[in-house]
């Protein structure tokens, strides 16, 4: 009697883990119903300007309560240690913010899902001090029923093998 009630509680946990997933669209489970929020290249564009922006406002703490979801990661360009916590973010970003980076968009592709959006692409940060810094970035956000928040934030700077390497012409 012992197993088959244990049996049925783990079968409860893996059904209401199962159900509360959430649905990528076409792949959804059956049975599952999820309100995507329509978006379009566009609004998810304009979440990098939204976050540019809260770079020239030089407030560590606005740039990451602004743009970060909850238990968001960010895997920063110009520091080696992964950002769990918000102390942490804030902290990567007092120290960044203080030679004034201005982010600039040189190449980049949006995805979009339900409720959720990639953008990757390459980036150069220029400070005030003349400094550029060419980067891949990767932007993951969720739409959180309010606004879009981003999930994760990877940033590395650009190998210079990279710098120095064009795709051949065809």
């Amino acid at each position: 009697m012992r197993k088959t009630a244990t049996l049925a509680a783990a079968l409860a946990i893996v059904f209401a883990v199962y159900a509360a997933a959430p649905s990528w669209g076409a792949g959804a489970k059956p049975g599952r119903t999820e309100t995507c929020k329509e978006t379009n290249q566009q609004e998810i564009a304009a979440l990098f300007v939204r976050w540019n922006n809260s770079l020239h406002s030089g407030n560590a703490s606005r740039v990451v309560a602004d743009n970060y979801a909850e238990g968001s990661v960010l895997l920063p360009t110009v520091s080696d240690t992964p950002r769990v916590t918000v102390a942490e973010k804030e902290d990567y970003f007092r120290h960044f913010l203080q030679d004034g980076p201005v982010g600039r968009i040189d190449w980049r592709v949006i995805v979009i899902g339900c409720n959720s959006a990639v953008d990757t692409g390459l980036y150069t940060f220029i400070f005030l001090t003349g400094a550029r810094v060419p980067a891949r970035y990767t932007f993951t956000y969720k739409w959180d029923g309010r606004q879009w928040l981003i999930t994760s934030h990877h940033s590395s700077r650009m190998p210079e093998d990279c710098l120095q390497w064009r795709p051949t012409k065809k």
